[in-house]
């Protein structure tokens, strides 16, 4: 029977041959994650079961990102729950201040999520590393426990959906554009409880960084995972990295999709998304004069090394407008460290930003740029709902980093050849 990329790893993780669409399943996990948010239940759920071990520590990976460095006592009381665990089961990756990262971020560039791998974390975003022909979902802080402790979890097996872009990027449109033009589309319970697979001639010519900002926002459009065939591109990025075996995996080319959408990228210009869904996706031109309190560029979607030059182009020469706010968040030790050798730390601090060292932080109204009432801020983040980056009353738009870093200087919402008119 022709399967999708998603069912054939939902197969090869129960032992079977096949599977279909609404089935459900017992299976394994390759690796499962939680941040300082989301462990610190699960492993209270874990006590209480009177467990004694860890299904494989070495594949459980624990990530405080969220509110550390700590920014208060309960928030350093999640931490440690997470670092005497850690020790106390000699977890192999557990990653703290100093080695760690925004969670999405850190992964991949670690190697530890690979190829036709079975992933799940207690966070939504989790998804993102289908960018890498992985099968990866979020899950609740119980359903980790159970993970934790049985290295199983139960699915019903998605439908897919597939999502076909054509054609090449337009100037300053990246897999940011490309998702939240998708969303805008289908809006978000487009693709609900489906496995959304990106596919087509602009996708085979995407940078990894892209594609991981797609597969990351697929939650946002209601999908149970994001995911895109393994090729070339994945495989430079994996081969560098990996420590283990991994299986490529692609669709059957008479496989079954419960929807297909194909979008011409020539139709497809910088997006921005208005308050409150991510389905309220528009053309920057179409925006309108927005006047904005605050710039965010980071997180689990974009702050990663090409988000950052993407910035840095913008931003080089130009200050921020004395009204912004504008923070800059690298993803990871990593990334901060790449960032600073290749000189744009220098061109962020030269503009005005605030350069922070790795955290999910103001993403969720956390700490490091929460919002007062009235406030509105631009973010490369993935979520602008109501209250999302602080008090009830403030509104977060959604961009890519062209869009803020340009949006950085005006002082309002506005498209990159403003700044930079080539």
């Amino acid at each position: 029977m022709p399967m999708t990329i998603t069912e054939k790893i939902l197969a090869a993780h129960i032992e079977k041959d096949t599977v279909s669409p609404g089935e459900f399943i017992e299976a394994r996990v390759d690796i499962a994650l939680g941040n300082d948010v989301t462990a610190p239940i699960a492993i209270r759920e874990f006590e209480t079961f009177g467990a004694k071990k860890v299904f494989n520590r070495d594949r459980l990976i624990l990530v405080p990102d969220h509110y550390a460095p700590n920014k208060d006592i309960k928030s350093a009381e999640q931490c440690k729950i997470m670092r005497d665990f850690a020790r106390k089961h000699k977890i192999t990756n557990y990653f703290e201040i100093g080695s760690m990262g925004v969670e999405h971020a850190l992964l991949p560039e670690q190697g530890l999520t690979l190829p036709g791998d079975l992933i799940i974390g207690a966070d939504s975003h989790t998804c993102t590393y289908g960018a890498l022909g992985a099968f990866s979902t979020g899950v609740g802080s119980t359903d980790l426990a159970a993970v934790m402790i049985t290295g199983k979890i139960w699915f019903r097996v998605p439908e897919s959906i597939k999502i076909c872009f054509e054609g090449p990027l337009n100037r300053w449109v990246s897999g940011k554009d490309l998702i939240l033009y998708t969303i805008g589309q289908i809006k978000v319970d487009g693709a609900r409880y489906m496995a959304m697979e990106f596919s087509g001639t602009t996708i085979d010519a995407l940078d990894i960084d892209s594609r991981f900002s797609m597969c990351n926002m697929a939650i946002e459009a209601g999908a149970k995972n994001g995911i895109i065939a393994p090729d070339e591109i994945t495989l430079q990025y994996v081969k560098q990295r990996a420590s283990r075996n991994y299986t490529i995996y692609k669709s059957d080319p008479k496989a079954h999709y419960q929807q297909i959408h194909q979008f011409k990228t020539k139709n497809i210009q910088p997006q921005v998304a208005l308050p409150p869904l991510p389905e309220n996706s528009k053309p920057v031109d179409e925006v309108g004069d927005i006047p904005i309190d605050q710039v965010v560029i980071g997180s689990c979607t974009n702050g990663r090394i090409s988000d950052l030059r993407q910035a840095a182009e913008i931003l080089k020469g130009n200050k921020a407008h004395s009204h912004i706010r504008l923070i800059v968040i690298p993803a990871t030790q990593s990334i901060y460290k790449q960032a600073m050798e290749e000189g744009l730390l220098s061109i962020f601090l030269e503009a005005g930003a605030a350069i922070s060292t790795p955290t999910c932080g103001p993403c969720l109204g956390g700490y490091m740029g929460v919002l007062a009432a009235g406030e509105k801020a631009l973010a490369t983040t993935n979520r602008n709902f109501i209250g999302r980056m602080g008090h009830l009353e403030s509104e977060v738009y959604l961009s890519n980093p062209a869009v803020a870093a340009a949006s950085a200087i005006t002082g309002k919402i506005s498209h990159p050849k403003e700044i930079i008119s080539n």
